[in-house]
């Protein structure tokens, strides 16, 4: 059984920072790639940012210059450093890590941005 566990959210103003982490427990031997989506109310979920086993970086082109993505392979935690915070990047913020041959998701951490 593998878990996710997500933290980090919350409310913050137009400007600021705020850095999520997701975590891997559980039986999970070998992660591939792991990413950060986000989903605004009755919207879809949209790719925010990725990272491979070997440390190459994708982001969505609203995002690149702000937001920082990294990982903990010690840890098996996947970290998002988000800056200049826009109200445009409120939404409900999920991980997800390829391993095993499979895909898991967090469950989810809010952040809201306030103008």
């Amino acid at each position: 059984q593998v878990q996710l566990v997500e933290s980090g959210g919350g409310l913050v103003q137009a400007g600021g920072s705020l850095r999520l982490s997701c975590a891997a427990s559980g039986s999970i031997f070998s992660i591939n790639a792991m990413a950060w989506y986000r989903q605004a109310p009755g919207k879809q979920r949209d790719l925010v940012a990725s990272i491979t086993s070997g440390g190459r970086t994708n982001y969505a082109d609203s995002v690149k210059g702000r937001f920082t993505i990294s990982r903990d392979n010690a840890k098996n935690t996947v970290y998002l450093q988000m800056n200049s915070l826009k109200p445009e990047d409120t939404g409900v913020y999920y991980c997800k890590i390829i391993g095993n041959g499979n895909v898991y998701w967090g469950q989810g951490t809010q952040v809201t941005v306030s103008s």
